[in-house]
């Protein structure tokens, strides 16, 4: 069958334009960046650990990337931008770049990160899980997590602890835009309370904050964690931590006991003060043994305070232990009646023959015939009649 007329002249301008359309859609996948592995492709995972080697984030990473994890590196200073362009020499990228669009977890463990500047992920509009936990982090600028429109999960667990007091203050301001995020993740910092800002996230489904320096929530707190219109309010990890279980400690232990399901591991919360409650389970106590100090509230007379039903319950206990051993005693004798019987008839008569025998004894030194005779004169041997004088 001859072809129709005009066929060739409609495939001639359109066969140039396949062509490059299939060599676009065929070409091969970015290589794997230098010091990195790749796993599942490029744009699935990347795994880049070398050591000190790695002073700053890899500027290769092939743009479709989805997911980065950086262990073990050396970086010390995270700059404004640093995965759009930004590096530790000082070279800043323009903030509006965007290098990796499509980059949607971000793994930074151990890495010595000591410094967040203000923009440090500038350029990662799709990030929704930052994990910068078990870094050394001194220094938070209160917008190092601003250009994160889609964060969902924050993760700074043991990272915060050598900062002190002005970083926590700088990680509350920085929490502040974050108003995606569902985890947050503060465990193993040494917090003495709670950041304000992670309180009132709108959107926060879980603060996990055990193994820090938590000595209770005070009202203000609690509150905090309450949201309005009925909605459920974010679950709260709080096991670990040295909680004193004085007076102020009611409010939370009422709290507790009303939304337990918000606390998953409230069985785990144990008193670290006063020293009679120590170790003993906050959610077996009662209110009334939750006790204040008298005067000033130092721990000295806290514990007098508390400790007086203690001593008490102590002493009856004792009086019961020696009834007790009162009671055994008793009927080992009731037993052994016989035989005590029998042991003190015969301690009797010893005890008899031994006073007769000092009696006797007595009797025999005190009858005069067994008197020793009395010794003759001197001059009585001459004149007496056997002298022979």
């Amino acid at each position: 069958m001859a072809p129709r007329a005009g066929q060739p002249g409609l495939w001639g301008p359109l066969l140039p334009g396949l062509l490059l359309v299939a060599a676009a859609l065929s070409r091969p996948a970015a290589p794997c960046p230098f010091q990195c592995y790749c796993f599942g492709g490029p744009k699935l995972l990347l795994r880049c650990a070398s050591g000190a080697e790695l002073r700053q984030p890899p500027r290769d990473v092939p743009p479709d990337a989805r997911n980065l994890t950086i262990v073990g590196a050396n970086l010390t200073v995270l700059r404004a931008a640093a995965f759009a362009g930004g590096d530790a020499d000082g070279e800043e990228a323009v903030a509006t770049s965007v290098r990796l669009p499509f980059l949607t977890a971000l793994r930074l463990t151990h890495n010595n990160i000591e410094v967040l500047e203000d923009g440090a992920f500038d350029g990662l509009p799709s990030l929704a899980a930052l994990d910068l936990s078990h870094n050394p982090l001194r220094a938070l600028g209160s917008g190092a997590f601003r250009g994160l429109p889609a964060l969902r999960s924050l993760q700074l667990n043991h990272a915060l602890a050598r900062g002190g007091p002005a970083l926590l203050d700088a990680l509350d301001a920085a929490l502040a835009p974050l108003t995606e995020l569902r985890l947050l993740g503060l465990a193993g910092n040494a917090l003495s309370r709670l950041p304000p800002a992670a309180l009132h996230l709108p959107r926060l489904e879980q603060l996990d904050a055990h193994l820090n320096a938590l000595t209770g929530l005070d009202p203000d707190e609690l509150r905090a964690l309450e949201r309005d219109g009925g909605l459920p309010g974010p679950r709260l990890l709080l096991a670990d931590n040295p909680l004193r279980c004085g007076c102020a400690a009611r409010p939370l232990l009422a709290w507790l006991r009303n939304a337990t399901e918000r606390v998953p591991d409230a069985r785990r919360l144990r008193c670290a003060a006063p020293r009679a409650l120590l170790d003993q389970p906050l959610l077996d106590l009662d209110e009334a043994r939750l006790r204040c100090a008298d005067g000033d509230a130092d721990s000295r007379g806290e514990e007098v305070e508390v400790t007086g039903p203690e001593l008490e319950a102590s002493y009856v206990f004792f009086g019961l232990v020696l009834a007790l051993i009162g009671l055994i005693f008793l009927m080992v004798l009731y037993l052994n009646r016989r035989g005590i019987q029998r042991w003190m008839r015969n301690l009797r008569e010893a005890c008899r023959d031994q006073m007769e025998g000092y009696h006797y004894r007595y009797e025999q030194d005190a009858d005069p015939r067994r008197a020793p005779a009395t010794s003759a004169p001197a001059g009585s041997r001459a004149t007496s009649p056997g002298s022979g004088l």
